[in-house]
């Protein structure tokens, strides 16, 4: 891969710009029309939404290879550089890979997510119908700040010292998560939720799908806003871990935007398909760590090895396989969660 970028900014901008729009037109059709009315979504339906967000990602990353495979061959750049038809068709290839790889990456990641969904709706008694709501104004947020860190870190790995920090970071994070000791989740004692109450009134019960209310002429948050602000500052941690994993496998901005975006948006289906069996795959917490520290030896010693690119078809095959293999063991090996989730036992 050149060491700039195949699809600049600069060039494609409009790509962005109707990608957004689109994602956003997806987003306003999904609550304004599917999800209008409260209600809890059952198994039925959160795996037809799982089926239809992971299909416009797969159908994404075909447009993207028949599009690369048409662009790159006429690319200026690589024709500068002497680039053959063949050799432009292998990138085309390799750039489908890395959105695949990425998008798997950032699926398995989002499980962290889904374990904390479940402690959170269960603390602030969040009944089922209304948890859809929150979680749609959480992956809204979540989208705006994961623009913000993967701008940031198109930036950063611009210095070729960042790859080693943000490989280092990857490694110790995925062993902290092998070895170090579950922890249960306690939001009241988180010191943003702490400030929030102070800042503004909260309503001590549920009103509807409210956020906000006035009582006497005074404006009130509700428990459903709290849990909100929970699900977002988490988020942003998961974030930290995540966006630096996705650039261990393509440093394209528009690769790591749309792999990012299209896991977040099949989250909340994600949610709602597994939420009450997450308890039962205890592997994949190691299985995630696994991968966290060899993502982080991508970027500070795996590269390098193998004149500086990994070869993206073994890194998809080596995390397909660490995922597959947590299932598979979490289901022959069952065992009870030294932390039950709430409503698990």
């Amino acid at each position: 891969m050149p060491a700039y970028s195949l699809f600049p900014l600069a060039d494609y901008w409009w790509f962005y710009a109707l990608f957004t729009l689109g994602v956003l037109g997806l987003l306003a059709l999904d609550l304004g029309v599917f999800h209008r009315d409260a209600h809890e979504v059952k198994t039925k339906e959160a795996l037809t939404w799982s089926i239809v967000w992971i299909s416009l990602a797969m159908l994404f990353c075909f447009g993207l290879w028949k599009y690369a495979h048409w662009k790159l061959p006429q690319d200026p750049r690589l024709l500068a550089e002497g680039i053959t038809a063949a050799q432009a068709a292998s990138l085309a290839d390799q750039t489908a890979l890395e959105f695949l790889t990425g998008f798997v990456i950032e699926k398995s990641l989002s499980v962290d997510n889904i374990f904390v969904f479940v402690v959170v709706f269960s603390f602030f008694a969040i009944p089922p119908k209304y948890q859809h709501r929150v979680l749609f104004f959480g992956i809204l947020g979540a989208l705006v700040f994961r623009v913000i860190f993967i701008s940031i870190g198109s930036t950063l790995m611009q210095w070729h010292w960042v790859i080693y920090l943000f490989g280092g970071f990857l490694i110790l994070t995925g062993i902290k998560i092998l070895f170090a000791p579950e922890k249960p989740i306690e939001p009241e004692k988180n010191p943003l939720i702490r400030l929030l109450r102070r800042m503004i009134p909260i309503t001590p019960q549920l009103e509807g799908d409210r956020f906000f209310l006035r009582k006497n002429g005074v404006l009130h948050a509700t428990p459903l806003l709290v849990a909100l602000v929970f699900i977002e500052l988490s988020d942003i941690v998961f974030a930290v871990d995540s966006v630096p994993a996705i650039f261990a496998i393509t440093k394209e901005p528009l690769i790591v935007f749309t792999s990012n975006v299209f896991a977040i948006l099949g989250l909340r289906a994600l949610f709602f398909l597994l939420a009450g069996v997450m308890h039962k795959f205890w592997a994949l917490k190691f299985g995630l760590g696994i991968i966290l520290v060899f993502v982080g030896l991508k970027m500070v010693w795996l590269n390098d090895v193998f004149g500086g690119k990994f070869p993206v078809t073994w890194s998809l095959g080596i995390i397909g396989g660490i995922l597959a293999a947590s299932v598979a063991l979490s289901l022959c090996v069952p065992r009870k969660p030294s932390h039950p989730l709430p409503g698990t036992t």
